[in-house]
């Protein structure tokens, strides 16, 4: 997960020449979700999955490891707490057994990470109440996941939905731009898009819409220049804001 940043939805001073013009709504066919993430779903087999998805088909799926990696992964790339996760569960995967480190060997462990000695002060006390207050496993209920410091609906959401298939919907950057990009949605933060989308989008999609939205997110839908000229959705996609693209 990237650090969260205003969405690119408009831009200014764009030089509008045949690969940049703005887009023509015009044409666009009508909105329908299960044909634009079909089309998506496609499109993405050629990405690297979405890291927490990855990591829990690597055999890191307990609720526990999932809130964990998604903690390592707030305002860092995906291409460093994944493999910074994966350095931690090497060595220690339970609440107890993260409980009997100490704070200095557990910042070691999860160095490359921004903020990681906050971060391993913020860890080790979810360890220590998950072991002192639920015996040492986690209640899949979110309540609880954002009842620790720190902990909001996304992360939430999210380890939720990929460790115990709960259908909860998870808002980062790259599904808040994508989403109100299409005109799917309109909503000017994250928290905002999640109620938009708890409101619209059907409840099968609501653990999907993440493994889907980051990878496409990443690498077509991007905040500068998105690739709207090769977009499989693009007869769909309203590109709201989107004055220059390639």
């Amino acid at each position: 997960m990237q650090k969260s940043e205003a969405p690119k939805l408009r831009g200014a001073g764009a030089v509008h020449d045949a690969s940049t013009r703005m887009p023509n709504t015009t044409k666009k066919r009508p909105f329908r979700i299960d044909v634009v993430l079909a089309r998506i779903r496609s499109e993405v087999r050629r990405y690297r999955d979405a890291a927490m998805f990855e990591l829990r088909d690597r055999g890191h799926g307990s609720l526990f490891e999932q809130l964990i990696a998604c903690i390592l992964s707030i305002r860092t790339r995906d291409e460093v707490s994944l493999p910074v996760a994966l350095r931690l569960f090497e060595r220690v995967r339970t609440p107890a057994e993260i409980c009997a480190l100490d704070l200095d060997s557990l910042i070691s462990l999860i160095h490359g990470t921004s903020f990681a000695e906050a971060k391993a002060v913020q860890i080790a006390e979810i360890a220590r109440r998950t072991v002192g207050e639920y015996g040492g496993e986690l209640p899949a209920d979110p309540s609880v996941l954002m009842g620790f410091k720190g902990v909001g609906p996304k992360c939430a959401h999210l380890a939720l939905g990929v460790a115990c298939g709960l259908p909860h919907i998870s808002v980062d950057v790259h599904v808040w731009r994508v989403v109100n990009r299409w005109g799917y949605v309109s909503a000017p933060t994250p928290e905002a898009t999640m109620l938009a989308l708890e409101d619209r989008l059907p409840q099968r999609y609501w653990i999907e819409i993440n493994r889907l939205l980051v990878p496409f997110g990443k690498h077509v839908c991007t905040g500068t220049l998105p690739k709207c000229s090769t977009c499989p959705v693009l007869a769909y996609c309203r590109q709201v804001g989107v004055t220059e693209h390639r």
